[in-house]
């Protein structure tokens, strides 16, 4: 088995032993003043081309790590140096759930975050309440367009913020807001819509950074 200490340096590439094989992950750390919590930041759609190092997701990593939280980015099975085959979101959960399990186990004492972009906020709603996550932010939920099943996602019994670009032609803002809606929670998520933004927020990634950093302030937990 392949469990490696947590990593103290700024930016360290490790294989962590997943369900289906290694997978590649990088980990963070926070700016200082770090606070005692640990995100994982999951990728859009494998096949169409999503990995961990789409711009979103850097980006979306970086706006976390500015506000003290270390970040864990990896590859889903079969993609990038991750081992495996995609396996339709089922197998992508495991990936996800095995990355926690080594965080909880390096990191036992910090808070869990999720945060995912397109698919790859899909994968972490599924995962968020048995995960205990402390907080969760979803940037361009796929509610509608794709063969994803939001019908059975549990809203997360944290906080949530949901960010949607206005114009986004692959995600249908619509959908998005009026699933939220359906959902008809006591405490409905922070949702942030950005006008004239598209799916992978060209030209509005320092937008998208502040809009992380503003919807998070408020449950950042204290400094370490």
């Amino acid at each position: 088995m392949t469990r490696p200490a947590f990593p103290t340096d700024a930016t360290a590439t490790l294989m962590l032993d997943g369900p289906a094989g290694a997978l590649e992950t990088i980990v963070e750390a926070a700016e200082a003043p770090a606070r005692d919590a640990v995100a994982i930041v999951c990728h859009p759609l494998p096949t169409d081309g999503g990995t961990m190092h789409n711009k979103v997701v850097t980006m979306a990593a970086r706006a976390l790590r500015e506000s003290g939280i270390t970040t864990v980015r990896f590859n889903f099975r079969g993609t990038g140096a991750s081992e495996g085959t995609f396996d339709q979101g089922r197998g992508e959960a495991d990936d996800l759930r095995a990355v926690a399990a080594w965080v909880r186990e390096q990191r036992p004492g910090a808070r869990l975050w999720l945060a995912g972009f397109s698919f790859g906020s899909y994968i972490t709603l599924r995962c968020a309440n048995e995960l205990h996550a402390a907080m969760v932010v979803s940037i361009a939920p796929p509610a509608a367009g794709r063969s994803w099943d939001f019908s059975t996602i549990v809203p997360p019994q944290c906080p949530w913020l949901v960010i949607q670009g206005e114009e986004d032609e692959i995600v249908d803002p619509q959908a998005v807001y009026a699933w939220i809606d359906s959902l008809k929670l006591a405490q409905p998520p922070e949702l942030v819509k950005m006008p004239e933004t598209s799916h992978f927020f060209h030209r509005r990634l320092m937008d998208l950074r502040g809009a992380i950093k503003n919807g998070i302030k408020p449950y950042l937990p204290e400094i370490a």
